[in-house]
Order: C-alpha cells, then structure tokens, then sequence
C-alpha cells in the first residue's frame, strides 16, 4: 500500500468539502476519496460563524475519509475566503552592485521583503504575483541582466487580521486536526482552471460560490485586481423563499427550474412539492434576475475599476458551484458585452474522478488539491515507540534469576513507568473536549 497523500478541507458557505488526493512525480494528481456535508448556518459569506458546528463537521467529513482510504489523516490544507480579502501593490526597490547583474539573492531579497509586509489595520494572506522593472524597462526573468536598480512590483491578497481565528479554533481545538497551511479560494481556483493564455491576453475571473462572488482580473500573465463581492447564490436561494417557500424547497426550485434569462414557456408549474403552491416560473425568474443584477452591476464596476475593461482578451471565464444556473453564461455575455464561457478543472492535472472535474462546485479544493505540498497522513511513530516499550517490559521479567526479589522490584518500576507513560499517551488521544467556544 502506498503511503503519503495530500488532505484539503474547502470551507463553503453550501458544503464543506474534504479531498483526499495523491500527486506523482509528474505533479499529476490521483483522487483517493472525496466527501462533502453539508454547512447548514455555520459558515456565512465564506467565514466560519459558528465554531462548534464546523469543528464537529469537520471531524465527521475527516472520519469519513479515513474510512475510504483506510489511513489516518494528521493535518489538512484549509480553504481561506471571505469578503475581506482583496489585492493591494507592493514595490520594493532594490540598487544593483558595482557589478550591475541580478543575481538569484537580489531577487529572494525582493521576495522576503514582500512576505515580510505588513500593511495597516490588514494582514498579508499570500504574496502571489510579481512584476520587475530593470532601469525603468520591464523584465519577467531578470537573474542574470545587467542594470543599476532593480524594481518589484508584488500583487498581495491581504484582509482582516483575524480571519483566520474562528478557523483555527473549529480545526485546531474542536476537530483536533492541525492545519498545514491556509489557501486562499480564489488562487486556488485560478491555479487549476486559467492557461497562461488566459492570463497573458487578459481575463475576468469569476468564482461563482453560495455565500460570496469572487472576481480576479489578469493581464500579461498576472493577477491585476482580486476583490470578493459579498453576494452569491444562497442569496438568490433565500430571495426564492420570500415566494413562500422553504429554504430547502426554495434550492430545489433554483437548481431544477430558475433560469438567469426566461424563455417563453408555460408561466406555471405544477409543483413538485407536496401541499404547496403551484410554481409561477415567469415571478421565481423575475426574483433571480434581480438579485443576479445586482451581482453582475458589482462585478462590471470591479472591472471597471481594475483599469482593464477594454483589455480581456480572453473575456470572461467563471467556474463555481452558483455558476451553475441555467443560461447564466448568455445572460452575462448580454449584459457585460464580452465573451462569457464555463470553466471546471483541467484534466491535465488529475489523471482520475473526471467526476470531480467536471463538477465546477468541487474547482477550488482540487486547486488547493494542487497547491499542497506536505504529506498529511498521520506519522505512526507514537504507537511504534509504544509497541517498543511493551516489548521491554516483557524483556525484563525474569522469574529463573538468583536475585528474583531485586529483578521483580526493577520490573514492576519498569512497569510503572511505562503504565504512567501509557497515561500520558492516551491523554493526549482523548476525544474529550472541555472547551466550550461559542460564537
């Protein structure tokens, strides 16, 4: 059996969603096991809002993947989202030796300068994409040209200090899980789904989810503007219910018969719930459509705003679980006059689960799937060094010696020792939990 895997935890507004995946040594990766629950209240607009609830969902979701692939998970990668996080520019400027030539070091100085940023009232979440300028006069590779200084420019995804908090203590305190790292959504999602062509002609990137609308633009290969509009399809799923629906009823009816655009079919239809009204598609339409103008006029000022809007080439690529409404991508193109088209994983990059891959919902854990790096199976040297300890024991006891009396007193101190240490370690496997955090 083969062992070393990459765990993800995609905190979502709809599900939480938990990914077991392997990577070769081409990077190609092969799903293991995927599950999802359901995220009730408990995350709002992409963040963590009740602590108890998240924790106990994660611990069931993790529990469930460790029966599928039959091995212990002791660290996951968390999903980071909410309408905080946005870019902001970086420059660093740097004067070159005598000899004038950038060197590997000048640039990790750039780099650690970037990491090291701190900007006001806001924390650096990920330092994700660079620009150099040698004497003024741009340069994507610049190790080894000459000039006098060397600028950087760096793109940051900064947001509100303690984001990651409620996070911390759901993972870390109530599910028992140590968290390798924080990715960020919408990175994530861009990794696995733009090309460099996408990015080098421009584009509108548009992560579609439940609690929030995440929109990055890129330009000459890097991210130019990264903003979270806090509006998604669980907004449109409550705005249906104002119809006299239920909450559940009301996502039933989005997914089987809302439309972003209508067409001229029958204005009603027999409802497919038993005791409730008879659906009037022409008014759930008119419902979804204002909520989706709303979105759509949020998203078109961003645009607006980054400096690109006559500059995508590549117009408008939207991937998502909301991004899945029906006629959604012609009713953007008439709205935004620019070329619209769906977007899911590509397949280049996970050799299996094309189930997975075609589902745009599941698009940002398999990038964060991507992103990951350290192995998070659970070690086993705990219970190794216990096996080891247990064997002492047995070793020590020696009923045929001479001195029986002094070899039953050393193993019966041996035996406590080990005992209390046996304590100690079934303290530290306990499941009890006194912390009682709540929102």
């Amino acid at each position: 059996m083969q062992t070393g895997f990459i765990a993800v935890i995609d905190l979502g507004t709809f599900m939480i969603k938990g990914i077991v995946g392997r990577k070769n040594e081409s990077n190609v990766i092969s799903i293991l096991a995927s599950e999802s629950i359901d995220s009730g209240n408990a995350i709002r607009r992409g963040m963590v809002y009740n602590i108890e609830e998240t924790g106990a969902s994660v611990r069931k979701l993790i529990t469930m993947l460790e029966n599928r692939i039959s091995q212990k998970i002791g660290k996951v990668y968390v999903s980071l989202s909410g309408q905080s996080l946005h870019t902001i520019e970086f420059r660093e400027y740097k004067q070159l030796l005598s000899s004038g030539i950038v060197t590997e070091d000048v640039v990790k100085q750039l780099q650690l300068s970037a990491e090291k940023y701190t900007p006001d009232l806001k924390r650096s979440y990920s330092v994700t994409d660079v620009e150099y300028y040698i004497d003024g006069k741009p340069e994507r590779k610049p190790v080894g040209v000459t000039g006098t200084q060397i600028e950087a420019l760096f793109q940051i995804i900064v947001g509100r200090p303690n984001l990651t908090s409620n996070i911390k203590k759901s993972i870390s305190d109530k599910a028992k899980l140590e968290i390798a790292d924080y990715i960020v959504g919408a990175k994530a999602s861009a990794k696995i789904v733009l090309n460099d062509e996408d990015k080098e002609l421009g584009c509108a990137f548009v992560d579609f989810g439940a609690g929030t609308t995440t929109l990055s633009i890129y330009k000459r290969g890097v991210l130019r503007r990264m903003v979270v509009i806090p509006f998604g399809g669980k907004n449109i799923t409550k705005d249906i219910c104002a119809l006299n629906f239920t909450e559940s009823d009301a996502e039933q009816l989005k997914i089987k018969f809302g439309k972003a655009i209508e067409n001229h079919e029958s204005p009603f239809f027999s409802s497919p719930f038993s005791s409730k009204p008879d659906v009037d598609l022409k008014e759930l339409n008119r419902v979804i459509a204002l909520r989706l103008d709303e979105i759509t006029a949020n998203i078109k000022e961003q645009i607006k705003l980054s400096g690109y809007e006559n500059e995508l080439g590549s117009g408008m690529i939207i991937t998502g679980g909301a991004s899945q409404l029906k006629n959604l991508v012609e009713y953007l193109t008439q709205k935004l006059k620019m070329p619209v088209r769906k977007a899911t994983a590509k397949k280049t990059y996970i050799n299996n689960a094309s189930e997975l891959i075609n589902n745009p919902s599941f698009t940002q854990a398999l990038g964060m799937l991507y992103l990951g790096e350290e192995n998070c199976e659970m070690e086993s040297q705990l219970v190794e060094d216990e096996d080891n300890q247990v064997d002492t024991v047995k070793n020590n006891i020696k009923p045929d010696s001479k001195d029986r009396s002094k070899d039953q007193k050393k193993s019966r101190k041996s035996q406590k020792g080990i005992l209390s240490m046996f304590d100690v370690l079934g303290g530290m496997f306990s499941d009890d939990d006194d912390d009682d955090d709540d929102v």
